[in-house]
């Protein structure tokens, strides 16, 4: 399996769930703004939308959509148990899948870390995730993760709420959900995830810099 990724992107909840999972992948790193891969071939031939995460799996067919490809990563490496295999547990991963993706990631992180949004975009989205991040919070109280075990719904809350750094998001609000990041992060597939992208987002930055 070949995952295309951008450092610190969604992206990085496939990771986490690969190294979860203990599966052997190829991680092939895409400039943001080239669209070039670190051996500059064009990720757009790949995934003309140009977007991640896209996997290319071992058959050779590519998947696109991060939902999509978590319930992928998750069938194709059923001893991790990073999905439930009962009909109503695959239906409540499908409804924090969603979640994430409509209400936090695109509801509220996108227009806060788009730097052409307009400002009462931004305001907007702010105020309009409040309740978003208060249901999560109630949710939360008292659990470990979002299931019953860790899943891939949780490789991306823990990746999109990891996005507070750069936003006027603040999770003293929220303790539950402070609580839930700060003992993610310990976990070996997140910790690991982080580190490793965290180093990559750096030396891209750099580049950008050095290119401007």
């Amino acid at each position: 399996m070949q995952l295309y990724f951008l450092p610190m992107a969604c992206s990085l909840a496939t990771r986490i769930s690969l190294y979860e999972a203990g599966a052997e992948a190829t991680y092939i790193e895409v400039d943001a703004k080239t669209k070039l891969t670190r051996d500059g071939r064009n990720f757009l031939e790949v995934n003309p939308l140009g977007l991640v995460p896209t996997i290319r799996t071992g058959d050779g067919e590519v998947l696109t959509e991060n939902a999509a490809i978590l319930q992928h990563v998750a069938e194709s490496f059923p001893h991790a148990r990073l999905a439930p295999t009962d009909s109503r547990g695959r239906t409540r991963l499908q409804e924090w899948l969603c979640f994430i993706g409509t209400e936090l990631h695109k509801g509220l992180f996108s227009p806060l870390l788009d730097a052409k949004a307009p400002e009462g975009a931004r305001a907007y989205a702010l105020e309009k995730g409040q309740s978003r991040l208060a249901h999560l919070e109630k949710h939360l109280t008292g659990r470990e993760f979002l299931l019953d075990g860790f899943s891939v719904a949780d490789a991306y809350l823990v990746t999109v709420l990891g996005w507070c750094v750069a936003t006027p998001v603040d999770l003293k609000k929220w303790p539950a959900l402070s609580a839930y990041v700060a003992r993610l992060w310990k976990r070996p597939s997140v910790a690991k995830a982080l580190s490793e992208e965290r180093a990559l987002y750096a030396e891209e930055l750099a580049r950008h810099k050095a290119s401007a």
